[in-house]
């Protein structure tokens, strides 16, 4: 029993790594590339990932707190990636005098079915 929690815990670390290298990699290629030295470009890299471990630490330190909200936090993230979405990557959603109302409609909308989705069940 004891190898098999080793064998995962190692799987989890190497699962891990192959995460965060590539979000390190993200940031420290185009500042290389800007003409920023290796090693400076190298350290934004690292420190852009260490944001994680250390939120997931707090989350665990605050976990009686955390639990009890987490769908409201998870709501929060869902609506900021659609805003986001919306936003950003619709173009045409932009054009015209008031761009926001694309935005607006696309909320309306989004608001709409998830409560139909719960009245209907």
């Amino acid at each position: 029993m004891q190898e098999l929690l080793c064998w995962r815990q190692s799987f989890w670390r190497l699962e891990l790594e192959f995460r965060i290298f590539p979000s390190g990699a993200i940031i420290s290629m185009p500042l290389k590339l800007q003409g920023m030295g290796k090693g400076k470009s190298f350290v934004y890299g690292v420190l852009s990932g260490l944001v994680e471990p250390i939120a997931a630490l707090i989350t665990i330190l605050l976990i009686n707190i955390v639990v009890p909200i987490l769908p409201y936090l998870l709501a929060f993230a869902a609506g900021a990636m659609i805003f986001v979405v919306v936003e950003e990557l619709v173009p045409e959603i932009h054009e015209g005098k008031k761009s926001s109302i694309g935005v607006i409609g696309v909320t309306i909308g989004f608001v709409v079915m998830m409560v139909l989705d719960v009245m209907l069940g």
